[in-house]
């Protein structure tokens, strides 16, 4: 049975109804907002794909996903929480989804069989999230380690930014109370999707730096390690719109989930305590050059970002308050 996905993108960036009518907002300002999410919402469309997925089992030295099944041994179960960003949702292929490439490049750095599973739903906020875990406990054990993407539904939706971060620790604390090792990539910086008008991106980037920032204290709160994707690659996405969005405008394309990938795949070699070639990350800014068909795999890019030097894995990524 096919599944229709709807995807939220600006859908509820009627941020402006509701962030603008508050008592001290003035009639004419909201209608503006209220005006730029409707435009918005016709800029971006909608769509119905369903992203692409490659569970199994990924194994050092590259080569097809092999699929589990009762009895496969593997070294480490990894899995994948959140929204579409965490589903790849914008990408064409298995090998360009965060989940796949964090896994591979699990396998690559550690010598060790990853067992790959994704959990995460288009449109999911952090309530969703946490009944993705919640259905998982039901379903099986829980995993060595889990990544989660979430936070731009949850602005989107008007949900408040307390309740969102404390629905976060919750769900944090559970994977942690059961031996998970937790990753979580904190709210994207909205304000670099230029399909949204100004001043209603100027809203959404506040609101959404200010969830991201409460998302890393809950998350550190609860014993996971929060990744401030909307600092890090911000600046990427400003310099080469054309090349780290999706053809909808919204979401990352290859090269910007690839660039989220590394950032995540250190974070989490580091909490596992995994010794990794180069952890000191060097991120170029994308070329702004239209994408060749003979041009190298997210995954080669990522491979090539190493450093073969020793370096604390720590020091590849700024603290959450930075």
């Amino acid at each position: 049975m096919t599944i229709r996905v709807t995807r939220r993108s600006t859908i509820a960036l009627a941020t402006a109804g509701a962030l603008a009518s508050t008592g001290t907002a003035y009639l004419g300002a909201r209608n503006l907002l209220v005006g730029q999410a409707t435009q918005a919402r016709t800029i971006i469309p909608k769509s119905w794909d369903i992203p692409p997925r490659a569970d199994g089992v990924y194994t050092p030295g590259g080569g097809p996903v092999q699929r589990w099944q009762r009895g496969v041994a593997v070294d480490l179960h990894l899995m994948i929480f959140g929204d579409s960003t965490a589903t790849g949702y914008g990408c064409a292929s298995a090998e360009e989804v965060p989940g796949v490439l964090v896994a591979r490049g699990l396998a690559q750095q550690t010598g060790k069989r990853v067992r790959l599973s994704t959990k995460a739903i288009v449109g999911a906020t952090s309530k969703g999230v946490s009944g993705q875990v919640d259905a998982m406990f039901v379903a099986g054990p829980p995993p060595d380690a889990a990544v989660m993407m979430l936070g731009a539904n949850d602005i989107t939706a008007l949900n408040g930014i307390s309740q969102s971060a404390r629905r976060l620790a919750l769900t944090v604390r559970k994977l942690r109370a059961r031996g998970a090792v937790v990753i979580v990539g904190t709210c994207p910086d909205l304000g670099v999707i230029t399909a949204i008008p100004q001043p209603l991106r100027s809203l959404a980037h506040t609101r959404g730096m200010q969830l991201a920032r409460a998302q890393a204290a809950a998350v550190k709160s609860a014993g996971g390690v929060p990744v401030p994707v909307g600092q890090l690659l911000s600046p990427q996405f400003r310099a080469a719109p054309e090349v780290m969005f999706s053809a909808d405008g919204f979401h990352p394309s290859a090269a910007g989930y690839a660039v989220a990938a590394q950032h995540l795949l250190v974070a989490l070699c580091d909490a596992l305590g995994e010794k990794v070639e180069g952890a000191r990350l060097q991120v170029p800014m994308p070329s702004s050059a239209p994408a060749r068909s003979d041009a190298p795999s997210p995954l080669g890019v990522m491979s090539r970002l190493w450093r073969r030097h020793p370096s604390d894995t720590s020091s590849a990524l700024p603290s959450p308050s930075s």
